[in-house]
């Protein structure tokens, strides 16, 4: 992946208000690859301490929709046309890791998929696995 790519993935993600309200910051990002990492911060717990499933979900399709957009041209952005999520386990620990990537890419349609982890103590566990559609658009 060149510069200019990994240049316009960062600047798009430091435009999305909603993960820096999260406290979210952007990680390894290359060819079909995407990580977003997020403190569980007060703000973004459920009812019983856990990080809530939101978090988990708004950084779980960040990172796929980043995954998908490492492969566009510079003129395109993607949105989500649909995504799924599958809650494995509680969001326990100091912070959640989404790591997206490209299942399969196309012109019209770009098959995704993140699985967010909680880092609990220096361990991972795969608290959340999403399963999505990204299409790309004109800037």
């Amino acid at each position: 992946m060149d510069r200019a790519n990994e240049d316009r993935i960062r600047d798009s993600f430091n435009r999305q208000a909603l993960l820096k309200t999260l406290g979210a910051s952007l990680g390894a990002v290359r060819e079909g690859h995407a990580e977003i990492v997020a403190p569980i911060l007060d703000l973004a717990k459920q009812q019983q301490g856990f990080g809530h499933a939101g978090l988990a979900f708004s950084i779980g399709d960040s990172a796929a929709g980043y995954a998908a957009l490492t492969l566009l041209e510079l003129d395109k952005e993607v949105v989500t046309s649909e995504i799924k999520i599958n809650l494995l386990a509680p969001a326990m620990g100091e912070r959640l890791i989404a790591r997206g990537r490209v299942i399969r890419p196309g012109r019209r349609l770009l098959v995704v998929a993140s699985d967010v982890y909680a880092e609990r103590d220096g361990q991972e566990i795969h608290i959340a696995m999403l399963t999505g559609t990204m299409v790309p658009v004109p800037v």
